[in-house]
């Protein structure tokens, strides 16, 4: 009986003790207090006039809704879709980004450039050296939208010489990166038009061209000049910063190093 009394008094006390404690609300944890956001890139398709009228296509890929600083300028036979990993690989960065189709071009990655098209169609020339007034627009366009900030100016083959003739004198451009710039038209001698560069200038190529490249850059300040020479075979152009071409991270290294130090 004692025993049972016992069992009874025992059941009430942990009853009462069990009534008696505050139900615990679970703790609210902000989420952005336990990750890191990624940056919100948007992406805009655009178009804009070239000097003579010509509508210049274009792929803006903003981060965090910035302004755009970079001015991204493809290869021979491409089109602004040159660009489609890249640009997305700056937003990491931080960058945004603009690439644009010149006249001189077809198509790459699934896009075609489409200033292109309207130049054949109103019969306009489309050489290397007619894709010029589009990059100058381009630049222009980007200036006035960033409160009249200058840019970035990257070129890919023809358009890396191009960037790199117009960068020289152009205001606008605060520094150049080149891939794969070379002596392309038979009406200039780029080595001596660019040899009065004075802003930090970024340059690369495939190893096997980059004798030729420190040939094409020898008369220039060498103290504003990042030549950068792949461990790899590389690659011609811009590709070289594609996941795909042998090597990419150390072009990217390379590059991205010259974004900090030198922009």
């Amino acid at each position: 009986m004692r025993y049972l009394i016992l069992c009874f008094s025992l059941l009430l006390i942990a009853c009462n003790d069990h009534s008696n404690k505050k139900v615990r609300k679970p703790v609210s944890i902000s989420t952005s207090e336990v990750k890191t956001q990624e940056p919100r890139v948007t992406f805009e398709k655009i178009s804009f006039y070239s000097k003579d009228s010509l509508p210049i296509t274009a792929d803006v890929y903003k981060v965090d809704e910035k302004v755009p600083t970079f001015l991204l300028c493809h290869q021979a036979g491409y089109s602004r879709g040159e660009y489609k990993k890249t640009a997305l690989e700056l937003a990491k960065l931080g960058i945004s980004s603009m690439a644009i189709d010149q006249r001189s071009g077809n198509g790459v990655n699934g896009i075609i450039n489409e200033t292109n098209l309207v130049a054949k169609e109103r019969n306009l020339p489309t050489n290397y050296l007619d894709a010029k007034p589009d990059i100058e627009a381009a630049i222009d366009y980007l200036y006035e939208k960033n409160g009249k900030q200058p840019i970035l100016l990257v070129g890919s083959s023809y358009s890396a010489t191009l960037a790199l003739i117009i960068g020289n004198k152009n205001y606008k451009v605060k520094a150049i990166a080149a891939f794969s710039p070379g002596e392309y038209f038979k009406s200039i001698d780029v080595k001596s038009t660019i040899k009065e560069i004075s802003k930090p200038t970024f340059v690369t190529s495939s190893k096997k061209e980059s004798e030729a490249l420190k040939e094409l850059i020898s008369l220039i300040n060498p103290t504003i000049i990042t030549h950068y020479i792949p461990n790899e075979e590389g690659i011609h152009g811009s590709r070289a910063l594609w996941d795909t071409t042998v090597g990419s991270e150390d072009y990217w290294d390379a590059f991205k190093l010259f974004i900090q130090k030198k922009v």
